[in-house]
């Protein structure tokens, strides 16, 4: 076995948990037919209307899934991070997906990649692979089901309170280092909105505002609006 071979094998082994489920001939087969990918930050990973690309196992960095409309309004899903599994990406195994989400790196990322007919015929043959496989994918579809909500029955307030809290304990800083267009993005608004909101938010005392950035001045007063 190569070093790339053993480093593969090794985050195999830890990142899924059927893995003690597997003889080792299909270890030796999940091990050949995965590959680690490196992403900078902004590329661009996946459509559904692209080649379908595999699972794949984050083992650094920051993935972010959204969808797009017509008009190139964004609304993220949800976000991967180290350790977390996207099976979403293996549209073509999966004939429940049928909305087209996209994925691009939001820091620069490395990822775990096996490809599908490898996993195909794990769950073919594999019971512990076929659950961990559909109880992941319920999974993220419950994180779809939840952005939406928030879109379709939250006030947008709470909505720009929640997202700037939940960033403050991500990044354990009240500094946020993000655009009001970034911002737009991740919420699935308008730009405008968004520097309106802030700007009564500024008023308010939550928080400061300056280019390139938000600093949140007042943890409890934003989480009121949650």
């Amino acid at each position: 076995m190569t070093q790339t071979e053993d480093s593969i094998y090794q985050h195999l082994k830890k990142g899924y948990p059927f893995w003690k489920h597997l003889n080792t001939k299909e270890q030796d087969y999940l091990t050949s037919c995965s590959a680690i990918l490196d992403y900078h930050k902004n590329d661009f990973i996946y459509s559904r209307s692209d080649d379908c690309l595999g699972i794949f196992l984050v083992l650094k960095g920051q993935l972010r899934i959204y969808i797009q409309s017509e008009e190139s309004r964004e609304i993220t899903l949800f976000r991967l991070n180290a350790g977390e599994v996207c099976t979403l990406s293996a549209s073509c195994l999966l004939q429940e997906i049928t909305f087209d989400i996209q994925i691009e790196a939001e820091q620069d990322s490395r990822i775990l990649l096996t490809n599908i007919a490898c996993f195909q015929r794990l769950i073919e043959r594999n019971i512990y692979v076929e659950n961990y496989v559909y109880r992941q994918t319920t999974e993220r579809f419950s994180d779809v089901m939840w952005a939406l909500s928030q879109i379709l029955f939250s006030s947008f307030d709470k909505r720009l309170a929640a997202y700037l809290e939940d960033e403050r304990i991500r990044i354990g800083s009240s500094v946020l280092k993000t655009t009001h267009e970034q911002i737009a993005r991740n919420l699935g608004s308008a730009r405008e909105v968004v520097s309106r909101m802030l700007k009564y938010f500024e008023k308010e005392g939550i928080v400061s505002l300056s280019r390139g950035a938000v600093t949140i001045l007042n943890p409890k007063k934003l989480q009121a609006y949650l």
